[in-house]
């Protein structure tokens, strides 16, 4: 990587001391695992916005559309003084080239999703959004976004996870200059993660590299970074993976040793009938593809979206 991933994180998740009781939500693998590999951009949009450590709770009410921000039990009205902070934070954040960020759930200031609205009823719907999310979602639709709670499902880490590499690895083909031979070289290397997602959406995106020459090279990339975020927040599955698995296989199968391509099928079932994690078939194509010098194959992101330390295959 040309630059640090850097991802902004509500701080509180990194153990800051900046919640409405004065306490935090350290999370272990934020910060002793991936942070080893990411920068961290630490935002408390409560804190950063002017309010005070220890303060009164606040909650969404009104229009679930366009919710005010107020506190729980006197009323007082923050969603000017929240919405003007976020606005000037988009704009401070906009020459960092973030690539993700993670959010505290719940929270009416950084929730995602799911944030309970109060109505004229007194009861809550889990239906809004913090406000400072809210504003981020709008001014970066692009860069990938999840909840510290999300982040439990081991699914939901590893394509958060996967969509923040791809992206760096998207922006340091942009720092190259965009060419569409760039861009070529940049899709057959993603071929099969991208397959893994969404065959569809993959088929889409080829078209658009096939049609480079009728367009400017700024709208070719606006839109294939667009269809590759979109097609990586599809969730793979068990089935599109194996396929792509077996699919990796028929590149070198006839050099393989009757052993060993019975070894490799048998493995690949027994991670379609959902027996074994897919970093075990992962593992042993990867081996084959180094012993046999697969040199397509050992190109493929598939095989290493991100490190291997982070463990995020071990579980799904």
């Amino acid at each position: 990587m040309s630059e640090p991933i850097r991802i902004l994180v509500s701080s509180c998740l990194l153990g800051e001391k900046v919640r409405y009781d004065g306490g935090h939500k350290r999370e272990g693998y934020l910060v002793e695992t991936l942070g080893r590999f990411v920068e961290w951009v630490p935002v408390c949009p409560e804190v950063d916005c002017g309010l005070p450590t220890p303060r009164e709770a606040m909650r969404l009410v009104g229009n679930p559309a366009s919710p005010r921000l107020v506190t729980s039990k006197t009323g007082v009205d923050h969603t000017e003084q929240m919405s003007e902070f976020a606005r000037k934070k988009m704009k401070e954040l906009e020459p960092l080239n973030l690539c993700g960020y993670i959010c505290k759930k719940d929270s009416p200031s950084s929730g995602m999703e799911r944030v309970k609205v109060y109505g004229d009823s007194g009861i809550p719907a889990k239906v809004g959004a913090g406000v400072f999310t809210k504003a981020f979602l709008d001014h970066f639709p692009l860069i990938p976004v999840e909840e510290e709670g999300r982040l439990n499902d081991p699914l939901l880490r590893e394509m958060f996870v996967s969509r923040v590499f791809t992206l760096r690895r998207f922006r340091d083909l942009l720092a190259k200059g965009k060419t569409r031979g760039g861009l070529v070289t940049f899709h057959t290397d993603h071929k099969l993660l991208l397959l893994s997602h969404d065959r569809k959406g993959y088929t889409e995106m080829g078209r658009l590299v096939a049609a480079a020459k009728e367009m400017t090279p700024s709208v070719l990339y606006d839109r294939y970074q667009a269809l590759l975020m979109e097609v990586l927040s599809t969730k793979p599955t068990v089935k599109k993976s194996a396929d792509v698995l077996l699919h990796m296989m028929g590149h070198f199968k006839k050099v393989l040793t009757s052993d060993e391509k019975q070894e490799l099928l048998e493995v690949i079932t027994r991670y379609r009938q959902k027996l074994i994690p897919i970093v075990v078939p992962v593992t042993l194509t990867g081996h084959y593809v180094r012993k046999y010098r697969v040199s397509y194959l050992e190109r493929q992101v598939f095989l290493h979206p991100h490190p291997v330390e982070l463990m995020l295959r071990n579980h799904v």
